[in-house]
């Protein structure tokens, strides 16, 4: 049999058949005055037919009716045939012939909203119903035959189709990239159908155990290429995963030069600080690690340029060229700040318009606005040589996190003040790389140690960062917007703080240096075999520590 190539192919006929009816009358409009004949299904040929372009629907081609609610419709020889038929080979075409089936050129299919159902929050049955059957099958169909036909997925494309059309048809490399996203695109809707399926049977026997599913996978789509990754020897690009609440990738950016691979990975770890409260906060971030984080005090009449000059305080040394993440919009208050600060990115909800302008006459500063329904991956993917580690996402959430289910271990319970704090630091110290140690106080961070190889050096570096690089803020942000001050370091910050470990503290020796410093309380998991060691010397001290019986390891 010839296998010849075939260049370029005239289209002649089309087959249409799409949930997404975006651009779709300029399409057919298109393809009709370039000759081509084409046939439809159900109402996307109504939409057709109703701007005055001929179409033939799709059972006049097969003799069949629609069946089962539009389950059945294009499922059929007269169909796939006209679809599948390698024109190359005689056979197949001497099969056409006798079958009286015509060839189609080119296929113009979407799929059904899948994706969007499941994120609107959908029964189960509204769910099923948007698994699309035939669209899939006339896709893959025509992207394998890409040797004689076209096959479009993205309404971004019809302007190429009509132009192709009107000037002889595809050549063959333009088909072959055609089959490439169509077939990217099948993968994708059936990796949202295979991981959804699956996630319906996580904890099937209800035990809080997870059963993990012998398939898991991530549709991507390249979103941008970036200007270098890490270092710049390092290509990288960013890719988004629409079946993923929304986030950082999706991020809308208002002002500033292009995101980079480090500023992404930062603006993600601001935004997994800052959202762990509930309460206006701020988190400013250097290389993946916090170096302030704060939520607003009560009183603020401007909370979150509150919660961002508290957070600034805790070590404006290493916030210089960092990365601003905050909860709430950021107002101008909070900007007039930022913008005497040299600031990588800022990332919120939202920005007041006046906001905007101030940070804007700053040409390289970014300002991100999160898209609507932020959120996080319930699971978490690590790439590892040769494969992936997959667990479940770490969030403050645990019985453990919750103050009330504490258990005193050392001193008096706290003042109501005092176990505010403690749980702030217990929030707070999450953001950081382990062995991570953080002290606050009037809720915000003072110190923080973190990415340490063991914890009495964490110890040594959140005391020595409380007593050398914070600074006090002279006054909040006024109603007026009025920028806050930052008067000189603050010496010994570390004496009257609180302290929360990440980990136990495997020895007392950790727990020592905090108490020569002159913290006050401490949090910590417990757990350790030598407890009673550190338990006495908190006692010995005079201060309160609690055990959470929760961890917040962050490798």
């Amino acid at each position: 049999m010839s296998q010849t190539v075939l260049d370029r192919v005239p289209i002649r006929r089309a087959l249409i058949s799409v949930y997404d009816k975006t651009g779709l009358e300029e399409l057919a409009a298109g393809l009709h005055a370039a000759g081509v004949a084409l046939v439809s299904t159900g109402s996307t040929a109504k939409r057709i037919a109703a701007a005055g372009i001929p179409v033939s629907e799709v059972e006049e081609v097969t003799g069949s009716p629609e069946m089962l609610d539009g389950r059945v419709k294009t499922l059929h020889p007269r169909v796939h045939g006209g679809i599948l038929a390698d024109r190359r080979v005689p056979a197949h075409m001497k099969t056409l012939d006798d079958m009286k089936i015509e060839a189609f050129d080119l296929v113009v299919v979407n799929l059904y909203p899948f994706v969007d159902t499941v994120r609107s929050g959908a029964g189960n049955d509204a769910v099923v119903e948007q698994i699309d059957i035939g669209g899939p099958a006339m896709v893959r169909s025509a992207a394998k035959n890409h040797a004689a036909v076209s096959i479009v997925v993205d309404p971004g494309s019809y302007g190429a189709v009509v132009a192709a059309a009107a000037d002889g048809g595809f050549d063959l490399k333009s088909r072959q990239r055609l089959a490439a996203k169509a077939f990217a695109h099948t993968a994708a809707y059936d990796t949202a159908v295979a991981s959804w399926t699956a996630a319906q049977f996580l904890d099937e026997d209800g035990d809080g155990i997870i059963d993990w599913p012998a398939y898991t996978g991530l549709a991507l789509e390249r979103s941008e290429v970036l200007r270098y990754g890490e270092n710049p020897h390092q290509q990288a690009a960013l890719y988004v995963d629409k079946a993923a609440p929304a986030g950082i990738a999706q991020a809308d950016q208002l002002h500033g030069k292009a995101m980079s691979y480090n500023n992404y990975v930062d603006a993600d770890a601001a935004l997994r600080a800052a959202y762990d409260f509930d309460a206006p906060a701020v988190a400013v971030i250097k290389h993946a690690n916090p170096c302030g984080v704060a939520v607003a005090s009560a009183d603020a009449a401007d909370p979150i340029a509150d919660a961002h000059a508290k957070a600034h305080a805790t070590d404006p040394l290493s916030a210089f060229g960092g990365v601003i993440a905050a909860n709430r919009t950021v107002t101008v208050g909070m900007a007039r700040t930022i913008k005497e600060i040299f600031t990588e990115v800022v990332i919120a909800p939202a920005f007041e318009a006046e906001a905007v302008a101030i940070l804007s006459a700053k040409k390289n500063i970014r300002l991100l606005a999160l898209p609507e329904g932020y959120g996080r991956y319930a699971s978490e993917i690590r790439q590892v040589s040769g494969g992936v580690l997959v667990q479940m996402s770490d969030k403050v959430d645990a019985e453990g996190d919750n103050p009330a289910n504490w258990r005193l271990a050392a001193g008096e319970a706290a003042d109501e003040a005092t176990l505010a704090d403690l749980s702030f630091a217990w929030t707070a110290v999450r953001a950081a790389k382990s062995n991570a140690i953080l002290l606050a106080n009037n809720q915000a961070a003072v110190g923080i140690g973190m990415g340490q190889v063991n914890r009495v050096d964490s110890c040594k570096l959140a005391v020595e960062r409380a007593n050398t690089l914070g600074v006090t803020v002279e006054s909040t942000v006024d109603a007026a917007g009025g920028a806050s001050g930052f008067q000189g370091t603050s010496a010994q910050r570390a004496r009257g703080a609180v302290a929360a470990s990440d980990a136990f503290f495997p020895f007392a020796d950790g727990l020592q240096i905090l108490l020569d410093a002159g913290v006050r309380a401490v949090v910590q998991p417990g757990g350790s075999v030598r407890d009673e060691e550190v338990i006495a010397a908190a006692n010995a001290a005079g201060i309160t520590m609690y055990f959470t019986g929760a961890r917040h390891f962050f490798h």
